[in-house]
């Protein structure tokens, strides 16, 4: 009796499967929600790359047969990639212009959304037409409108070149004339008497006449910061204000941290947005060689060679943000 009763005490029951938790199915319909990008991205995009890094190596010929011509590729190695550092002339120097506006317009785009962001997510009459007002020019500068855009600022470009003006030239990169701002407030000739250095006053007359391109292009990290400052509780600024701290000390402490990951984001999108845009310099330059002869081999390999560059600065700007993002902890 003893030992049954100390047997049936000893049983250790058998632990029951339990159905998986709510976080689990979530994630499980996450890969539901993302196998379309995955199917383009196996099917459609990884094809292309691969024939992309194919035609960077190999050379492009035509075989006569009974059928007719047939395409062959011929393997030649690095030759593309040399020929683009040692024998193009033109290739380093427009990669390196790429580069310089790249490092001008990154924080230009960044800094211009967030502050406006800051002023649309105060109270205010009028705050979502103000939104809407400033996320126009992101609807209308794709489709039509950008191919009229282009348009316009390579005939003007034209035209300066045929006229040989100066500043004619100079306007039409300036898309209509935003350069003549610069003459009218004569920025350059404020900063100077202010005694600042030449490289400060480049960058203010540089922002000044590049205006137009700069809001054109703050539409998408406008929202993405209005989003992240509406994210913020408001009682961590009624209990900033309790203590009594400035605007200028709230923004600084709370919600410049708070948004820190925004700016991450927003400056990852500026640059890929700014190397991909069809207005780009070294965009430009390449696919002009692409439509030459024989020039599908070699654009391939500068494609790479770029793709590499945006890579690279990528990961600059991730590791040299990620020491001051602040990631606020949910549990």
């Amino acid at each position: 009796m003893d030992n049954n009763i100390a047997s049936k005490k000893l049983t250790i029951p058998k632990k029951r499967h339990h159905n998986a938790s709510l976080d689990a199915k979530k994630a499980r319909a996450g890969y539901f929600f993302v196998l379309p990008f995955l199917v383009g991205i196996l099917f459609i995009y990884l094809p292309i790359l691969i024939d992309s890094i194919t035609f960077s190596f190999t050379e492009m010929g035509q075989v006569t047969e009974m059928g007719g011509i047939r395409q062959t590729l011929t393997f030649v190695g690095f030759e593309h990639y040399k020929h683009a550092f040692t024998t193009d002339p033109n290739f380093v120097t427009t990669l390196i212009t790429g580069l310089q506006n790249l490092i001008f317009e990154v924080p230009a785009i960044v800094i211009f959304s967030l502050f406006i962001a800051v002023v649309l997510n105060q109270k205010m009459l009028g705050r979502a037409v103000f939104r809407a007002i400033f996320f126009v020019p992101v609807i209308i500068a794709t489709g039509i409108m950008e191919n009229l855009t282009d348009l316009t600022q390579s005939t003007a470009a034209t035209d300066a070149a045929l006229e040989g003006s100066a500043a004619a030239a100079e306007g039409s990169n300036q898309a209509g004339g935003a350069s003549q701002i610069i003459s009218v407030l004569d920025v350059q000739a404020l900063l100077s008497n202010m005694k600042v250095g030449v490289e400060l006053v480049s960058y203010v007359v540089n922002l000044v006449n590049n205006i137009y391109n700069i809001i054109n292009y703050s539409g998408v990290q406008m929202l993405i910061f209005l989003a992240g400052l509406q994210s913020i509780s408001p009682q961590i600024y009624e209990a900033c204000r309790i203590d009594g701290a400035t605007g200028w000390e709230t923004f600084w402490k709370v919600t410049f941290p708070m948004i820190s990951p925004m700016i991450l984001v927003n400056a990852v999108y500026t640059v890929i947005d700014s190397f991909t845009r069809s207005t780009n310099v070294v965009m430009v330059y390449i696919k002009g060689i692409e439509g030459g002869i024989g020039g599908t081999n070699r654009a391939s390999a500068m494609y790479w060679v770029y793709f590499l560059a945006v890579i690279l600065i990528i990961a600059l700007v991730g590791a040299i943000m990620s020491s001051f993002i602040f990631y606020q902890r949910r549990d």
